[in-house]
């Protein structure tokens, strides 16, 4: 048996064995083997096979670097040089939006001028308002224009959805959802009515096509948005084949948070002559501090409600690898008295939205969920995230520790490491 030593330590804690003198948490060690960054048990410093994996874990630890606000960055406009409409303008102002965020400023300008836009970006800067600010103000300017966008998930449509409505009030442009998991009657009836902006996810999109509801030759813009994403997906032929019945001439819009050799010929076929936009900085954020805990797999729900009892985890984000996990977790820690949901494929639509909004209203504290959140889950406060499951790659492991640390907030990342003793 071993018992738990926890300290502040990173907004997180130290756990230590009797008398190893050897700190379990942050996976440094000047103990055996030259002070090996990895420590552990019987191996003398050496990494443990428990824990090898395709993922070197010295990767989820990193500083922090000095945080620069978004308000500080440097950019070349303010709202009012777009010459935007007067009503979009008040919207603007009414959110509290000062001056666009770099990647506004830079991409704002290419899609007025109505040219494609590869635009390659982190999450949390801005991106959304950056393509639907001057869609909506072309349809301002022509009421018979129509507008696809593509997002790899329900939750981040959910999301461009309501972004592109906080920015619509008083006008009449009109948006209809198209997602799995939600009744069907309902979007077809809103689809019906000739919104100018359909946003929804490669599959209904598709189902609804075949069902004659959506007609592809009638867009003239269509959105790609972390088509990254929806090809780790599965998508890639949706979007094609999606694509392909747009007509032609007609304006894309690709975001990606990189771009790599499965991405590149879409860009080709895709893209004519775009305008390429980079406000990428580094792999993973730099508002994040990230570290490990090393822990038998026996005790990972154990040390989770330790670290969870502590005052500073005041809004976490937990990710679990499979739904069978988030589920007992999100069981297990609501016995426990925490204030915890959870969100997964099995759960139903209104299940998933419902759960969203507590833990945005903070209903809830604790959200429990597989990667169907680690992208497109905008919630501005999560003070931690935590890695219970590894993540299968570290892309995936850069969207997830992504949903903390934004705007110009410090987060915090863990990641549980499973380890013998």
């Amino acid at each position: 048996m071993y018992q738990n030593k926890f300290t502040n330590n990173f907004g997180g804690k130290t756990q230590q064995r009797p008398n190893s003198g050897r700190t379990r948490f942050g996976g440094r060690s000047n103990a055996g083997n030259g002070g090996n960054r990895f420590v552990g048990g019987r191996n003398g410093g050496r990494k443990n096979r428990s824990f090898e994996s395709q993922i070197d874990v010295s990767m989820f630890i990193q500083k922090a670097e000095p945080m620069i606000k978004i308000e500080d960055a440097k950019v070349k406009n303010n709202f009012k040089d777009f010459d935007f409409n007067p009503i979009l303008m008040d919207n603007i102002k009414n959110k509290g939006y000062l001056k666009p965020t770099p990647i506004q400023d830079e991409i704002i300008p290419h899609i007025l001028q109505g040219r494609d836009v590869l635009g390659i970006s982190n999450t949390g800067t801005g991106k959304t308002a950056a393509f639907s600010l001057p869609l909506i103000n072309q349809i301002l300017d022509n009421p018979n224009k129509r507008i696809l966008v593509l997002s790899p998930t329900r939750e981040l449509a959910q999301q461009i959805k309501q972004e592109i409505r906080s920015f619509t009030f008083e006008m009449r442009v009109y948006v209809a959802l198209a997602i799995g998991g939600a009744y069907i009657r309902e979007q077809i009836l809103d689809i019906k009515r000739d919104p100018h902006i359909i946003v929804g996810t490669p599959g209904r999109i598709k189902d609804l096509a075949k069902r004659r509801v959506i007609r592809f030759d009638k867009f003239d813009t269509i959105v790609l948005d972390e088509v990254d994403r929806m090809l780790d997906m599965g998508f890639v032929q949706d979007i094609k084949d999606i694509v392909s019945q747009i007509p032609t001439p007609h304006q894309t819009l690709f975001f990606s948070a990189t771009v790599n050799r499965k991405i590149q010929p879409l860009i080709d076929s895709f893209l004519t002559n775009p305008a390429e936009i980079s406000v990428k900085t580094q792999e993973s954020s730099k508002n994040v501090e990230q570290n490990i805990v090393r822990v038998r797999r026996e005790d990972k729900e154990t040390m989770l409600s330790k670290l969870l009892h502590q005052e500073e985890f005041k809004k976490v984000l937990v990710f679990g690898g499979t739904k069978l996990v988030v589920e007992k977790l999100s069981v297990g820690l609501g016995q426990q008295g925490f204030k915890v949901g959870s969100l997964h494929g099995n759960k139903a639509q209104y299940q998933r939205q419902t759960t969203l909004r507590r833990f945005k209203e903070n209903e809830i504290n604790i959200l429990i969920a597989t990667d169907v959140a680690a992208r497109g889950l905008d919630v501005a406060d999560i003070t931690h995230v935590i890695n219970y499951d590894k993540p299968n790659n570290y892309e995936d492991y850069v969207h997830r520790i992504g949903r903390t640390g934004r705007a110009d907030h410090q987060g915090y990342a863990l990641t549980f490491v499973e380890d013998r003793y």
